[in-house]
């Protein structure tokens, strides 16, 4: 008589935040560069696929629908057509790490699938993420907090790409990068000087069949000055399916320093393009930019992330005008907020919630610090030369 044996999903035990940042150094096509990614990052990878929640709780029960397989499919065309080297990114990490496409797929689809198919999937989305912008005399420093689900927490690497492949640009660029994503979608520099954070923004209304925000950000890292990263973020013929926002600066522009703040919003009904808006933050200014739209007006979802934005930047205004690197670490190490942290660790409604890694880049020394921790009271783990 024939045993019948079940496969036990392993628990992933929590091994408490970890102060290292894997780092893969990587040249060749875009599938290759995947592949590598995934063969390196294999076991993080599979554990996180094994983990993340909106992917297992949300995503893959929506596949199994029709509708949510007509959202994954229209969207997946969409990206063909546009940026088929992207997806054989994704197609090598899935070969490399031995995931199934379509599970590292539906995760850049992210809310697409469920605010599209009418279920509500906001409930999980990170509330987090701040951005700061110093641009004063002797000082141009742009600093970002990167805040995800808790689960996230040590499922993170950075990239160090060369890609080279016939038939599309030559690209370099290191990004951090999400297990099992492509990089692009927190920060990063690029070999023709951009320097970048970004901040999701989270519409009410999102668009099947037109592009997830995770490619827009993945095309943006091969981009040689703002006039391209403005064409890259418009998305001209189809536009975003999503809403989120890039602070950037460009190190070899020429005159003054100027910091850019675009916000993008989804496509409107039958339009072909994002809805864009960019401030621009000249010498003797700063900003600063959490998760909620300030300038574009977009519906956005009621919760977390609209009230984590608001306690944040609150926090952030109760500081000094920040005027140097040490004011920008301060602020991206504050605590005091009663319900929502700018540095997110622990607390009542946070606990989900996780400041991943804090990014300062220094624009005049031309250096990336990255922390694990509170950076007021740590020192950074890596210093990375920005080398154009």
């Amino acid at each position: 008589m024939a045993t019948k044996t079940c496969k036990i999903k392993p628990i992933i035990k929590s091994i408490g935040r970890r102060n290292a940042i894997p780092i893969i150094h990587v040249r060749g096509t875009h599938y290759e560069i995947g592949f590598d990614i995934g063969r390196t990052f294999a076991k993080m990878i599979q554990d996180f696929v094994d983990i993340y929640p909106p992917l297992n709780e949300i995503y893959l029960p929506l596949f199994a629908t029709e509708q949510g397989k007509n959202v994954y499919n229209e969207t997946l065309d969409a990206v063909k057509k546009q940026f088929p080297q992207y997806l054989r990114e994704i197609e090598g990490t899935a070969d490399g790490a031995n995931v199934p496409f379509y599970k590292l797929f539906l995760m850049h689809l992210d809310d697409i699938i469920s605010n599209d198919t009418g279920i509500e999937g906001n409930a999980v989305l990170p509330v987090g993420c701040t951005t700061i912008i110093c641009n004063q005399p002797g000082h141009e420093i742009l600093g970002h907090n990167e805040d995800a689900l808790s689960d996230t927490l040590n499922h993170w690497y950075l990239v160090s790409a060369h890609v080279i492949e016939a038939n599309y640009r030559e690209e370099k660029f290191t990004s951090l990068s999400y297990a099992g994503f492509l990089p692009g979608y927190t920060m990063g520099y690029n070999n023709h000087g951009l320097v970048y954070s970004i901040n999701t923004l989270s519409a009410a209304v999102l668009r099947s069949g037109k592009t997830p925000r995770y490619f827009l950000t993945r095309a943006l890292l091969g981009v040689e000055n703002f006039v391209q990263a403005q064409q890259t973020l418009r998305n001209e013929g189809y536009g975003a399916a999503e809403g989120f926002s890039v602070n950037m600066t460009f190190l070899e522009q020429e005159g003054d320093r100027m910091f850019h703040n675009a916000e993008v919003g989804p496509a409107e009904l039958e339009a072909n393009q994002s809805q864009l808006n960019i401030l621009t933050v000249s010498p003797g200014e700063n900003t600063s930019h959490c998760n909620k739209y300030l300038r574009l007006k977009v519906k956005e979802v009621k919760g977390r992330i609209i009230d984590s934005s608001i306690g944040r930047m609150e926090a952030v205004l109760n500081h000094p005008p920040v005027q140097c690197r040490q004011d920008v670490i301060n602020v991206l190490s504050d605590q005091t907020g009663k319900d929502y942290r700018i540095y997110q660790e622990f607390g009542r409604n946070d606990d989900e919630i996780k400041t991943i890694a804090t990014g300062i880049f220094d624009c005049i020394e031309r250096t990336w610090s990255i922390y694990t921790d509170i950076p007021q009271f740590n020192e950074p783990i890596l210093v990375i030369p920005m080398q154009l």
